[in-house]
């Protein structure tokens, strides 16, 4: 495997930063997931603008431009033949001192490494995933915006630890109010009498690019999509849950704290959503080989 790091290419173990990256030190720094699809990047200019929105957030003056970077990124796939694959875009703040203030960080480091990934097995698409709702709050907003995609992800690793206590592999994250807010790296979706609901990004819900190409493709189809509040009485009585994200896709939930949602399969709509995002994936992306 080739990983990029600043401009220059090196083999998987001479891929290095320093210790004393404020990556590494405090978490300061950004990243991106993203998914290349039959010879395509899918949704890279959603990808990038989101990685410059954060950056803009966290005041991280990114040593690329996006064009340097799209480039870059697919510069990348070619190089480890990445046809159907996994990309992750990281910013650090870059090498300092072991002091917190960033101003003793001269340039931020880019990096980019192209792999597969599978996060749930097969038979989860097929059968559905069981979830509980965990104690972990999701950060608030006037504390750690949960829109700025950062390298701290402590608040969702947390989460993720009490899941696995639990035996489950996701858990639903409620904010301060006890509202849903999302999963510990997913979006939440439910489908209730033909209607699709998920929680605002008011709530505290990370701006999905799947998420967000979801609710586009479910309202071409004719879904009615809205953004309300949830509570998790929402969730247990809802006809169909599924969860969305870059490296997750679409994945079915079929119990929620040991409430089985709707017949206990993943449902039709589900499945509908399923099958028009895989088709969009087919066609839609930055051609990675031309």
């Amino acid at each position: 495997m080739k990983i990029f790091i600043d401009g220059k290419y090196y083999d998987e173990r001479a891929a290095k930063i320093s210790v004393f990256d404020h990556g590494l030190l405090y978490g300061d720094g950004i990243f991106e997931g993203i998914r290349a699809y039959h010879g395509r990047v899918f949704k890279l200019k959603e990808h990038i603008d989101r990685l410059f929105y954060s950056a803009k957030a966290i005041l991280l003056q990114i040593p690329m431009s996006p064009a340097q970077i799209t480039r870059a990124v697919v510069e990348a796939c070619r190089k480890n033949k990445i046809r159907d694959g996994y990309i992750r875009l990281v910013v650090t703040r870059g090498m300092g001192t072991l002091g917190l203030n960033p101003k003793s960080c001269k340039r931020p480091s880019v990096i980019i490494i192209a792999d597969k990934i599978q996060l749930y097995p097969p038979g989860v698409y097929q059968r559905g995933l069981d979830i509980i709702t965990v104690p972990t709050t999701r950060n608030l907003h006037s504390a750690l915006n949960p829109a700025i995609k950062s390298l701290n992800y402590l608040n969702n690793i947390l989460a993720k630890i009490e899941a696995n206590n639990g035996g489950c592999e996701e858990a639903v994250m409620l904010n301060a109010e006890g509202f849903v807010a999302e999963c510990t790296g997913d979006n939440l979706f439910i489908v209730k009498n033909g209607a699709l609901f998920t929680p605002p990004l008011s709530a505290g819900a990370l701006y999905g690019i799947t998420r967000q190409t979801v609710i586009e493709l479910a309202e071409e189809s004719g879904l009615k999509v809205s953004e309300p509040n949830l509570t998790r009485y929402d969730l247990f009585n809802a006809d169909e849950c599924f969860l969305t994200g870059t490296g997750a896709e679409i994945v079915p939930v079929v119990k929620i704290d040991g409430r089985v949602i709707g017949t206990g399969k993943p449902g039709r709509v589900t499945r509908r959503l399923e099958d028009v995002y895989h088709a969009l994936t087919k066609v839609s992306g930055e051609p990675i080989y031309k």
